[in-house]
C-alpha cells in the first residue's frame, strides 16, 4: 500500500512572482522521491506525491503546510502568508506504475482524486481516504479540528514547524539557533502554532495505521 497527496495552492495568484513558492515546493517534494515518477507540479499550482510508506503521509502533509505558510509576497514584511494549501490523501493500492506520477494509478490515487474533488464542498484544507471507513471518520475529525489553528499560522509559525518537523531531533534551542531567534521566541511560536497537538495527532495516525496495514 501506498500513500498519493494532491493539493494545490489556494489563491496563488496573490504571490506576483510564483517562484517564490514554486522552487521551495518542488524543492522539498524531492526530498521524497524523483521528479516525475514520484512527483510533480503542474497547471500552475497543482501537484501530486506519492509514498512508499503511508504512515509518513501526516508528516509530508505537515511539512507541505509549513511550507507554505511561511511564504510572503515580495517586498512585505506581513506575518500572514497570503496564500494556503489544499490536500487530499488517499492510502491504498498502487495498480499501475507510470513513468510520470500523473500516469500512475490504483486505489491510492483514486481516493485521493475522490477526496479532492470534495474538499472546497466540506471547506476543508486537508482530508483523507482510506480503505478504512472508521479509521477516515475519527482522523478526518482530528483534521478538521487541527485546521482551526493550522490555517492561521503565521508566516514565523510556518517557518518554526517546517524546521520542526525536518529537525525532530532538535531542542527548542537549536531550532532557535537555525531561525536566528531566542529560545523563548521558539517556545512562544511553538505554542501559538499547537506542535504538542499536532504531533500527538501525528503519532495516533502513525499507530492506527500500522494497525491496519496487511
Amino acid at each position: 500500500m501506498i500513500a498519493v497527496i494532491k493539493g494545490d495552492i489556494i489563491q496563488s495568484r496573490k504571490v506576483k512572482d510564483p517562484e517564490r513558492w514554486l522552487i521551495p515546493l518542488k524543492d522539498l517534494l524531492a526530498t521524497w522521491g524523483n521528479y516525475p515518477k514520484d512527483w510533480e507540479v503542474v497547471w500552475g499550482d497543482f501537484f501530486q506525491l506519492e509514498l512508499l510508506n503511508p504512515s509518513k503521509a501526516l508528516d509530508a502533509a505537515f511539512q507541505i503546510k509549513a511550507l507554505i505558510k511561511s511564504i510572503v509576497p515580495e517586498d512585505t514584511k506581513k506575518q500572514i502568508s497570503p496564500i494556503d494549501v489544499r490536500m487530499a490523501i488517499g492510502i491504498g493500492d498502487k495498480s499501475y506504475a507510470g513513468s510520470h506520477i500523473s500516469e500512475s494509478n490504483g486505489q491510492a490515487y483514486v481516493f485521493s482524486g475522490e477526496k479532492f474533488e470534495k474538499l472546497k464542498k466540506e471547506k476543508s484544507t486537508l482530508a483523507l481516504k482510506s480503505p478504512w471507513v472508521d479509521f477516515d471518520a475519527e482522523m478526518n475529525l482530528y483534521l478538521r479540528l487541527m485546521a482551526t489553528f493550522m490555517d492561521k499560522w503565521s508566516v514565523s509559525s510556518g517557518e518554526m514547524v517546517l524546521t520542526m518537523l525536518q529537525k525532530p531531533q532538535a531542542t527548542q534551542a537549536e531550532i532557535g539557533e537555525l531561525l536566528g531567534i531566542k529560545q523563548n521566541s521558539v517556545s512562544g511560536r511553538w505554542n501559538r502554532a499547537h506542535v504538542e497537538e499536532m504531533m500527538e495527532v501525528n503519532q495516533i495516525f502513525k499507530e492506527k495505521i500500522n494497525l491496519k496495514m496487511p
